[in-house]
């Protein structure tokens, strides 16, 4: 298995500029990777998944430009 790294709320945060409550939301909405529980009070984010959303954000703003 491949190297997988673990980004806590803060991380992802910081990756995206969203708040919190942004990101919860998004994720309710199905617009945002799900967080994975890594304990009884504790989640993450698949990095991989993460940069993936951003990648098919960055994605869709350049095809609207063509």
């Amino acid at each position: 298995m491949a190297d997988i790294k673990l980004l806590r709320l803060t991380d992802v945060m910081q990756k995206t500029g969203f708040k919190k409550s942004w990101i919860y939301l998004l994720i309710n909405q199905g617009g945002f990777p799900p967080a994975v529980k890594i304990g009884s009070r504790s989640v993450a984010w698949v990095e991989s998944e993460v940069n993936a959303w951003i990648a098919e954000r960055i994605n869709k703003r350049e095809e609207s430009l063509k």
